[in-house]
């Protein structure tokens, strides 16, 4: 059963983005302006329903960015109350992410533009797309380079970069790109920390990056996720995974200040001693 919310434009933008033409940075239709091609407009009323659905909806599947197509979501964005489909599947752990990370977004834009680096990335907003990735490429790079690490950790864990969520909440442009961003360099984090995509890998990394991110989601996550754990694997956790990556989120380089297609070549382990990341623990 497709997600449905309670919406008010009748001509859906981002379901018919022909129907609306860029002007001045903005997406004009009689109802509504948007920021950018995917923005939904939000007040904070409806921020906050959307932030607690998201955020219960994200327990109940949070594994990479889970969908939950079976949730009727019914909740009033627009004033008309008109009654339409927003999405098939609705990214509640994206969503969260979105509607609670205003103030954390905005420390991370600021550590970005006073790093040479992050400030390029903010200027040349590359995105991690297999449109933009050469993995044909990457596969011919040396073993134990970042590259090959990176598309050996796609490939092991059955990911793509083309799951990450387009972002429609965030009521900011640059600051859309940056979460935008800190999605798509999550498996990079994962890669250079050599975390799997399970839930002691995810916990782990969410540590790491509630540590360096602020972002209630992240912090969310590595506060709920071990409810989840059998009491083995919450041992683990709790006495390995959790000092080790809240001590690398500590010291290490800010990774959204990290412009990771340019380590391609380099030797993971170098990169790792570059950027201040311990070697990830035998559990």
């Amino acid at each position: 059963m497709s997600t449905l919310c309670f919406l008010g434009p009748r001509r859906w933008r981002s379901q018919h983005p022909e129907l609306f033409t860029p002007k001045d940075g903005y997406y004009d239709d009689e109802c509504y302006s948007a920021l950018y091609k995917t923005h939904i407009p939000t007040n904070p009323l409806q921020k906050g329903l959307l932030a607690v659905g998201a955020g219960v909806m994200a327990l109940w599947d949070p594994y990479r960015h889970g969908k939950t197509p079976s949730a009727v979501c019914l909740i009033p964005l627009f004033a008309d109350f008109t009654f339409a489909p927003l999405f098939t599947f609705l990214d509640m752990v994206a969503v969260l992410g979105e509607t609670t990370g205003h103030l954390a977004l905005q420390r991370i834009r600021e550590k970005m533009r006073n790093d040479p680096e992050g400030n390029q990335i903010l200027q040349e907003r590359p995105r991690i797309r297999l449109s933009t990735l050469d993995l044909t490429r990457l596969d011919a790079l040396p073993d134990g380079t970042f590259g090959k690490e990176y598309l050996q950790f796609l490939n092991v864990n059955k990911v793509t970069p083309d799951s990450r969520a387009d972002v429609k909440f965030v009521d900011d442009e640059e600051l859309a790109y940056v979460i935008q961003r800190y999605r798509e360099v999550h498996d990079f984090v994962h890669t250079l920390l050599g975390m799997p995509t399970n839930m002691l890998g995810e916990v782990a990394v969410k540590c790491f990056e509630a540590v360096q991110t602020r972002l209630p989601m992240c912090i969310l996550g590595a506060a709920l996720g071990p409810l989840r754990l059998s009491a083995r694997r919450l041992q683990i956790l709790t006495t390995t995974l959790v000092p080790w990556a809240l001590t690398n989120g500590r010291n290490a380089t800010f990774m959204m200040n990290v412009y990771y297609e340019r380590y391609w070549e380099m030797d993971v382990e170098s990169l790792r001693e570059q950027l201040g990341l311990t070697p990830p623990p035998t559990f």
